[in-house]
Parts: C-alpha cells; sequence; structure tokens
C-alpha cells in the first residue's frame, strides 16, 4: 500500500511514456521547444511494464493513466497496454492525448485493452487552435475523438484550457458541442507547469468565471461530494441530465486532501504531486537488478513523504523546473 503520512493512499498511478510532444502549446512549452531527454535516459518498455505491475501486484494500485508528453508518440504503446492488461489484479487503464494520432490508433488500443481516453482540447475554432498550439491539427483532433468514440473508448473526457483574450468566451459553445457529440467535458484551470514560466495567478480563468459563463445558458445542479469521490473534477448535471460538465480547479480551488495518486515519470522518476519540486529515483534500482520488494520500498518511502498539499496557495509557491511534457498530467 501506498500511504502517506496524512493517511492517504494511492491507488491512481500516471506514468508518462515520453517527455516529447508534436504540439507547442504555450501553456506547457516554448515555441521552439524543449531539450529532450536521451532515449537511454527512458525507460523501456520492459522497464515501465515491470515497475506498473509492482506498483498493481504489490502496491495497491487499481488504476492506470498513461500520459507523456503525447503517449500515441510511442512506438510500443499497443504492446505496454496489452501487457499492462494482462496483469492480475488487471488495473482499469486510460490515456491522456491532445487526439492527432488518435484516428489511426483508437482501435488498436482498445483491442489491445485500453479502457478510455482524455482528450486535449481547447477551442472549436482553427485559427485559435494554430495560435495556442502553433500547429494546423485541428481537424486531426476532432477526427481523432470521432474514432476514440466509435472504438469505444468511453466515456471520452475533453480536457479544455481557457486563456484570457484567446479562448475565454467559448466555455458555453463548446459544452453545447460536447453534449451534441456525447463527450464529458472538463475544463482545467490554466496551472503553472509552462517550461519558460510564464505563468501568472493575476487574470487567470478561475473556476468560478468558468461556471458564470456556462450559467449564461445553462442550469448547472451540484453532483455533489458523495459521487465525485477522490476525482479531482468538481461535477455540475447540465439541465437536468444527463449530461455532466466538470472543473478541476488546482489553483483556486485544491483537491489535495483527496489526492490518491502517484506519478512515474519517462524517466524512471517517482514523484508524489505534479508540483512536487522533488523526485526518487526507481530506474537506478530497475538498472542495478534490484529485487521487486526493494523498489516497492523505495517508491513507498518516497511516497509516504508527501506533503500535505501541492503548494499553489501559497503565494511564494516554488514552479516546478521541469515542464508538464517531462512530468505527465
Amino acid at each position: 500500500m501506498l500511504i502517506d503520512t496524512y493517511g492517504r493512499v494511492a491507488t491512481d498511478l500516471r506514468v508518462s511514456l515520453t517527455d516529447r510532444c508534436n504540439l507547442r502549446c504555450t501553456y506547457c512549452m516554448p515555441e521552439e521547444g524543449l531539450q529532450w531527454l536521451a532515449k537511454p535516459d527512458l525507460l523501456t518498455d520492459d522497464e515501465i511494464v515491470r515497475l506498473i505491475g509492482i506498483a498493481v501486484r504489490d502496491l495497491g494500485i487499481e488504476e492506470v493513466r498513461f500520459t507523456g508528453g503525447e503517449p500515441l508518440l510511442r512506438p510500443g504503446l499497443p504492446g505496454i497496454v496489452e501487457r499492462v492488461a494482462a496483469l492480475t489484479p488487471r488495473p482499469q487503464m486510460s490515456l491522456t492525448t491532445n487526439g492527432i494520432g488518435l484516428q489511426r490508433t483508437a482501435a488498436a488500443l482498445r483491442d489491445a485493452g485500453l479502457d478510455r481516453v482524455n482528450v486535449s482540447l481547447d477551442t472549436l475554432r482553427p485559427d485559435v487552435f494554430q495560435a495556442m498550439t502553433r500547429r494546423k491539427r485541428h481537424d486531426d483532433v476532432l477526427r481523432g475523438l470521432e474514432a476514440a468514440r466509435a472504438a469505444g473508448l468511453t466515456p471520452v473526457k475533453v480536457n479544455t484550457v481557457l486563456m484570457p483574450g484567446l479562448n475565454d468566451d467559448e466555455a458555453p459553445d463548446l459544452l453545447a458541442w460536447a453534449i451534441a457529440n456525447d463527450y464529458e467535458l472538463r475544463f482545467i484551470e490554466q496551472m503553472p507547469l509552462d517550461a519558460q514560466h510564464g505563468w501568472k495567478r493575476d487574470g487567470m480563468i478561475t473556476a468560478g468565471d468558468i461556471l458564470t459563463s456556462l450559467r449564461t445558458r445553462f442550469a448547472l445542479t451540484p453532483e455533489g461530494q458523495d459521487e465525485r469521490g477522490s476525482a479531482p473534477a468538481e461535477r455540475w448535471i447540465v439541465d437536468g441530465g444527463p449530461h455532466r460538465v466538470g472543473v478541476i480547479a488546482s489553483v483556486t480551488r485544491p483537491f489535495c486532501r483527496a489526492c490518491d495518486r502517484t506519478r512515474l515519470t519517462a524517466d524512471g522518476q517517482v514523484r508524489t504531486c505534479l508540483f512536487a519540486t522533488e523526485e526518487t529515483d526507481l530506474r537506478t534500482a530497475l538498472r542495478s537488478e534490484a529485487p521487486d520488494d526493494e523498489i516497492a520500498r523505495i517508491w513507498k518511502r518516497a511516497m509516504w513523504g508527501k506533503k500535505a498539499g501541492s503548494g499553489l496557495d501559497d503565494p511564494s509557491f516554488l514552479q516546478p523546473e521541469r515542464p508538464m511534457s517531462a512530468i505527465g498530467g
């Protein structure tokens, strides 16, 4: 069991498969990209599956989310999914992606055992998409979403970040579109995870702003804490149901007390929080032929030291040195 000193138990593992991405979102990385991890530093497919196996069999992990960077850029992804699906007990598996490669991979990932996907899409307008991502790939994302739905990778969740002066007027249109296409929309407050450290708390679009905008067109009823559990998104029933919309208010309404996550970076480091400034190395133990129980002990010790909160509510918050692309969302 992965328990910390505050009594929280981690049952959800986020696995970053690569730090690379084929978009250059303004809230994540600079236009010129980043210095990518060297291939020898990345975990191999076998190492990833072994660590997930330890987490599932020995540490109580029940859910695995594959992230990046962009996880669809990982050549061995279907094979990793298939091997994790064969573990006993079998964890629930999901994928967070920008959707660009989903049209060609959705069916294969379903056949390998993937349960569902989260797709990032911030706008319905191709020109705004290009301004936010620095790429002309809006149609590819829409086709990827359709392919995921057709493959049965449901519920298909759409993650949206609103940015001042770009797409901050689109919340109601995005929700109407999501309802029409049977996607579950989740708005995420912009977080300080950009490599260029350009995030500013002042002027960010808050959860309150988002809900105010949505209520200009929709009636929203809180779903309630019992339904939410440890999920990061607060959810609202839209116009009496059955559709729902979520808001992940990491900055203005942190949910740290209910956090049940542990994170594994693409180069084999344990992170106890997305905003942690410290990591615990598992790769060295793996490559030193340490037994599974030793690796599990290192992981347990790392999680025991998890801090009470993310620190985002502290004005002196220290932004992580590694960008989101290297950590995994």
